[in-house]
């Protein structure tokens, strides 16, 4: 997921991807701990993917509130 394609999405879609994300890494929270975990490097791109959401809503916030 890129930064281009969440600039493009409304406040509640981006609310709706964070929330998809975020049962994601819990998921893959519950598979490191029980030792089932296949690729340990999805849990750094989902754990991006949250951060780059928030950003992004952020922004949209920010200028939400400038205007």
């Amino acid at each position: 997921m890129n930064a281009n394609e969440l600039r493009d999405k409304t406040p509640d879609q981006l609310r709706e991807e964070l929330q998809n994300l975020k049962k994601e890494a819990f998921n893959l929270r519950f598979q490191q701990a029980t030792g089932s975990m296949e690729s340990t490097a999805r849990m750094r791109g989902v754990k991006r993917d949250v951060a780059r959401v928030k950003t992004i809503l952020n922004q949209k916030a920010a200028a939400a509130a400038a205007e």
